[in-house]
């Protein structure tokens, strides 16, 4: 299962032709494009299901939504998708991006946690910020991806101490982590193998996220 040439070509001439216009005239090419990210993604949601349980698989629009936007070009110049896990005990989604220029990437996380579950992972690291570390910097999870990504606060959340030794983890808003490949990575023939080596990196993580969402502060099953 591959990425085809065709496809980052695609990309790139979306990028210098975005326009309704040009669309219209290049239907098939998209078409073309988009099915070969969906039969790659499906080939990923049936492998992965030999070692996980994946609901569904989603490939977004390519429309971008100009509504509120000064960037009025109609088209994204990627495709980005995503393999939702199955069920209320897993939680997390594997996500790929395919992008020219070296922009492509592979990986997931938790982008925008809901409020409560905000708080639940922060009491979490509270109380114990040293399991999430061992999971971050075991060798697989920092030659894969560096290291845990995602935005956060300046300073200490609401109701935290600024002078906790985990501070640096509870001020996050989002646990992410991505591993860019190169346009000739993603055209590569094991680009597929490496997509899910990159999973199997990350499911640690979400299953340590899985743990303590899903659970009170006393470990208490919450489903």
């Amino acid at each position: 299962m591959k990425i085809k040439a065709d496809t980052l070509q695609f990309l790139r001439d979306i990028q210098q032709h975005n326009s309704k216009e040009w669309m219209d005239e290049h239907r098939a090419y998209y078409q073309a494009a988009r099915d070969n990210v969906k039969t790659f993604m499906r080939a990923l949601e049936e492998a992965m299901n030999q070692v996980d349980e994946i609901e569904f698989h989603r490939l977004s629009r390519i429309n971008r939504d100009i509504r509120f936007s000064k960037d009025k070009t109609p088209y994204k110049d990627y495709f980005w998708g995503y393999l939702r896990r199955f069920g209320a005990v897993r939680r997390g989604s594997y996500t790929i991006c395919i992008e020219p220029n070296g922009l492509s990437s592979a990986g997931g996380g938790f982008y925008g946690p809901n409020k409560d579950d905000l708080y639940r992972i922060r009491k979490e690291l509270e109380m114990d910020g040293g399991s999430l570390r061992a999971l971050i910097d075991a060798p697989t999870f920092v030659n894969t991806f560096t290291a845990l990504q995602g935005s956060g606060v300046k300073t200490a959340p609401r109701g935290f101490d600024k002078q906790d030794p985990n501070i640096d983890l509870i001020r996050r808003k989002q646990f992410y982590a991505h591993q860019a490949f190169t346009d000739k990575e993603v055209l590569a023939d094991d680009f597929f193998d490496r997509v899910l080596a990159n999973y199997q990196a990350i499911r640690p993580f979400f299953n340590y996220m899985s743990e303590v969402l899903t659970t009170d502060l006393n470990g208490e099953s919450i489903l």
